[in-house]
Order: C-alpha cells, then structure tokens, then sequence
C-alpha cells in the first residue's frame, strides 16, 4: 500500500531519523493509550520475573499512534533485540523461516501490517507461536514429509489497520489484543511539548494547542508539523514559535480548521458532487478517486468516520451533516 499522505509509513531516511529521536524511549515517556501501556507494562513485568519470553500480543488501530515506538519500548525493556518485518515483504515461506531461525532467545519480533501476509505463510506462524516449532513440508505427493526444526521461546507482537482481516486461527494465537484509539488534543499537546524540547524548540502554550487541534489525533502528524513550524521560526528568526508560524505552516501543509487534508477533502467532495452525498459503495469510490480501496479504508476513513463526517451504511459511504456544512 502506498500513502504519499502524512501518516505515510514510506518515509525517507532523514524522517525515520528525526522520529527516531522523538520516539519515546520508555514507559515513563509513553503519553495516551493508557490501557494498552498498562497491560503491555504488566506483561513485561510477569515476563521478566519468570526470565521467560512475554506472550504475544497483537495491537490494532489506525496508523501513526504509536504501535511500532511501543514495540521498541518492550524489547528494550525485556533486555531483548527488536526484529521488524513487514507482512507484505514477507513473500515466500523460507523469508519468514530465515527471521524465526535467527531469533534470539526472548527476543521481540514485529509485524507490520501482519494482516497482509498471504494465508500460505501465515501458517508457518502457528506451531512458531504455540510450541515454537517450525513444520516444513519437504517433497510433493506420496514422498512429501514434515521436517520440525525447534525454536527458542520469542515474543511476537503483530500491528495490523485491519485486524477482523486476520483469520481466526491466527488471531487466536495472540494471548491479548489491544486497540489503539486516536489521541486527545490534550494528549497530543503533552507529546509536542516534550518534543519540543528534545528539538530546542520554545513553543507557547497557543501554538501548542493549535498544532495539536490540527493533528487528527495522531501522533506522527503533530511530529511532522511541528518540525514544519520549527522551519517556518528559524527562518523568520522568531527566539519561540509564533501562532503566525504554525498557521504558516498549516497553509503549505493544506491543513485545514478540522485538520482534514486536500485528499480527505477531496474524498467528500467526491462523494458531495459525483454521488449527490452518497451513498456509495467503496468500489466505485475507489475507481473515482483513481485510490486503492484498502489505503481508503485502513488510512483515509477512520478519522473522518471518528468525526462524523463520514457515515457507513448498509447501502455505502454517507456524508454527514458536518461534512457538508464544513464544504460549504
């Protein structure tokens, strides 16, 4: 799945490096999802007084909001190494057997997008999970056996958009399942302030506050425009961040009042002019807009559905009474 959009996992190297560094570096620093912290925190805690490998957990919601920096803190926490992978770069059985032979004892692999593994390799990870075995099929027809190579006890976390796309024997190897949920501004505005810092940034309390009104409630977004805002004051020399500078920068990112970008706006507008406010289905407005459906679906919609400005029905997508006062 391609996003060119903000929340785009496709960074380049210099992105991963500044949210590298703005990545929380424990649990003490880890602002919002309260419950998911706490469990994940008493799970680690259990794992280490019984110096054995934490169970698996699966950790679903929109993206951006923090499921890969909880990753890293786990692993670091149980004194462990973090392996990441990708589930659609994950194409052959003998890619995912390489990374589970490696493994450490205790050690953290990571999932991305584990929702998009094919079915075929997806099996691989059910004795891996269970008993920590890997059955291989050698050889087809009357001569085809199973080889067993044993593994050392790991923890898999798996982070999917998507979870009720994960089949059920898969989904039931996970020992908990936790859902992310879109920051408030209040939350946002504690993480900009504490990166504000790690960037020598002076940001007001006003600014602060816009920033992360304009955020969707996710993270990586406030993380972007704040360093858009940072741009925007060292060239006009401004000693701390002015309101000027974060509008400033909200204007050249397109941003606006209701933090929807030009594809969320473009997404009801569609649907406003082409299908007279709908409904319609996500086929045909996958094939209008010329988007994938699934980056629709897993990155477009659930914000606008959280704010009620999209509505799902039986018959299709919907706009609200919002989204058409907000177009007008």
């Amino acid at each position: 799945m391609t996003d060119e959009r903000m929340v785009s996992g496709d960074t380049n190297n210099r992105d991963v490096e500044h949210e590298s560094r703005l990545r929380p570096k424990d649990f003490s620093e880890y602002v919002g999802q309260k419950r998911v912290v706490e469990n994940i925190d008493l799970m680690v805690k259990s794992a280490n007084k019984r110096n054995a490998a934490m169970d698996h957990v699966l950790l679903s919601g929109p993206p951006g909001l923090g499921k890969t920096s909880l990753a890293m803190i786990v692993a670091k926490s149980l004194g462990s190494e973090l392996h990441v992978i990708s589930g659609p770069a994950i194409e052959k059985k003998g890619d995912l057997a390489a990374v589970l032979t490696n493994i450490q004892p205790k050690d953290v692999l990571f999932i991305d997008e584990i929702h998009r593994m094919h079915v075929s390799i997806e099996e691989i990870l059910y004795s891996a999970m269970e008993d920590f075995r890997l059955d291989i099929l050698i050889g087809q027809g009357a001569s085809a056996r199973t080889m067993q190579i044993d593994l050392v006890p790991f923890t898999l976390i798996g982070a999917t958009t998507r979870a009720g796309l994960l089949s059920n024997p898969l989904r039931d190897r996970f020992m908990a399942h936790l859902h992310f949920d879109f920051y408030s501004p209040e939350e946002l505005s504690q993480i900009l302030e504490n990166n504000a810092k790690k960037m020598n940034l002076k940001l007001n309390k006003e600014s602060n506050l816009e920033i992360a009104r304009r955020s969707r409630g996710t993270p990586r977004i406030a993380n972007r425009i704040l360093r858009r805002v940072r741009d925007f004051a060292l060239v006009k020399d401004h000693k701390e961040v002015q309101l000027s500078d974060v509008h400033s920068a909200l204007d050249l990112l397109d941003i606006d009042s209701l933090g929807l970008d030009t594809m969320d706006r473009k997404i009801l507008k569609v649907i406003s002019e082409y299908y007279s406010n709908g409904p319609v289905g996500i086929d045909a407005l996958s094939a209008t807009l010329g988007e994938d459906k699934q980056t629709i679906e897993e990155v477009y919609e659930p914000f606008l559905l959280k704010e009620g400005l999209l509505l799902r029905t039986p018959r299709g997508r919907v706009l609200s009474e919002k989204a058409i006062s907000h177009m007008v």
